[in-house]
């Protein structure tokens, strides 16, 4: 309900941007008990969140920034729920010249995390905190429970930290909330969560496509073989949702959603980001910039369209036709191992940018703790992270998710169908690119000697770059346009 102006008390928390997320938010704090102040650009939304939800809890509609500021209490906390850009840097200008120093600004949006760092500077200096906080669950996630991820002071943490712990997940009575590190740390850690969301849907697109393709199950089939590993190491939230979509019937149709739907996959930027700060690190996350390619490819529709002609495996060959002896049972089963095998490797390098990140910027992020309050709440919640969180556990310095005896055993273990798999699509013409990467990235990292040996060969014969040996220690270049003898840089 909305308190009378003479009487109403100040808000605890407000929230500005009343899209479904902001909405959704502000609803989640005010059945927790916070007094809660709505702003919207436009006042629809905020008339129709109070008219529809008013009586959830404690609201205080402001019609300006200025009245809204004015709603809350000292130290002044407010939520933005805007579109990342230009939106965002315009509220927070509004607000800031409303504040005074000690206030703090929260952005929950999908932020570039290096706007956030330059955001959280600006900020700084006029005395205003700013925290960058990721906020991961959709809809129904903001409403009953997300994971949240918020970066910034320690200090603001103090004051911002028991609301938003409030609102989070819990799973084994912990909130899927804690402090993640200074300036754009909390939104680096939701852009690299996405990025491994974008290579765990791939991987299940990849799933499905050989269960479609090459096994010849109906999206019913596939949808109850989802179903049935929901209930084992890969239970998960994606995974569940899977197995609902692929039943779902198109109502107009009569026909499985899935197969009316276009195949061309959107995306909303977070994956480059993370492919991109990848680069700059030099982290080989090649699972999930697979992931990021496909559906660049997907949604290349004239070129798709005119290489339709182009020779090949037969598409449209199943295992049963080209593979005797490979029943479909065991052929499932062997997608289901390299689903996990993948996704091992896919979140394994998620954590090494973690950690790389963390090193560049002084972060200290704790991996252990990311991979507590991502079981819940978040898109990527999964059985899956109880065990990422208690390598770490073992082991905080551990040097990749491969190298833990559990994940290492689960992986080993999976290397036959793995490769199996892989062996299977490429013969069917099957893409399956995030298999292949994972089973590559794999392959190389347990490598004795990888060809990059004749790479710096070439690289010194074309350009004098150098190299080293593996007898002695120092830099060395051959005069090859010389009489190739060698010396030392």
């Amino acid at each position: 309900m909305t308190s009378p102006a003479s009487s109403r008390p100040l808000a605890d928390i407000g929230v500005t941007g009343l899209a479904v997320m902001g909405a959704n938010i502000a609803r989640n704090l005010a059945r927790h008990g916070h007094t809660v102040a709505l702003h919207n650009r436009s006042a629809g939304r905020l008339d129709e969140l109070l008219d529809k939800h008013g009586s959830e809890g404690t609201f205080i509609g402001a019609r300006s920034i200025e009245d809204f500021v004015a709603a809350l209490k000292r130290p002044r906390r407010a939520l933005i729920m805007v579109q990342a850009g230009a939106a965002t840097d315009a509220v927070i200008d509004q607000l800031a010249a409303a504040m005074e120093p000690g206030d703090i600004i929260i952005d929950g949006g999908n932020a570039l995390y290096t706007d956030t760092q330059r955001r959280e500077k600006t900020l700084r200096e006029r005395g205003i905190h700013f925290v960058g906080a990721g906020i991961s669950g959709g809809e129904e996630g903001a409403l009953n429970g997300p994971s949240i991820m918020p970066g910034g002071s320690r200090e603001s943490y103090e004051s911002v930290g028991p609301l938003l712990e409030s609102i989070a997940a819990i799973v084994d009575d912990t909130p899927c909330c804690t402090y993640i590190g200074p300036d754009g740390a909390g939104h680096y850690v939701k852009m690299v969560h996405n990025g491994i969301e974008y290579a765990d849907m791939q991987l299940i697109g990849e799933a499905y496509q050989l269960m479609s393709g090459a096994a010849g199950l109906s999206a019913k089939d596939s949808a109850a073989v989802f179903a049935e590993w929901n209930k084992g190491v890969l239970e998960s939230y994606l995974i569940e949702i899977t197995a609902d979509v692929l039943a779902h019937t198109d109502a107009a149709t009569g026909q499985p959603l899935v197969d009316v739907v276009v195949d061309a996959a959107g995306q909303k930027g977070t994956g480059r980001w993370t492919v991109k700060s990848a680069l700059d690190l030099g982290i080989p996350v090649t699972g999930i910039a697979e992931a990021v390619f496909a559906r660049a490819v997907s949604g290349a529709r004239e070129l798709r369209t005119a290489a339709k002609e182009l020779a090949g495996s037969p598409l449209a060959a199943t295992v049963a036709e080209v593979f005797p002896g490979l029943t479909i049972e065991t052929f499932v089963d062997d997608i289901h191992a390299a689903l996990y095998a993948s996704k091992v490797v896919a979140y394994a390098q998620g954590f090494d940018q973690l950690a790389a990140g963390s090193r560049e910027y002084g972060w200290d992020l704790t991996l252990g703790d990311l991979a507590t309050i991502w079981r819940g709440g978040c898109i990527i919640r999964a059985q899956f992270l109880g065990r990422i969180r208690d390598a770490y556990a073992a082991n905080p310095e551990l040097p990749s998710l491969l190298l833990d005896p559990y994940f290492r055993d689960a992986v080993e273990s999976a290397a036959a169908s793995w490769r199996r798999v892989v062996t299977v699509a490429a013969q069917l013409g099957v893409p399956v690119p995030g298999f292949s990467s994972a089973l590559a990235y794999y392959d190389s990292v347990r490598a004795d000697r990888l060809p990059a040996a004749l790479i710096q060969g070439l690289r010194d014969y074309f350009g004098a770059h150098t190299y080293e040996r593996i007898d002695k220690p120092g830099h060395f270049h051959t005069l090859w346009s010389g009489d190739r003898s060698e010396i030392t840089i």
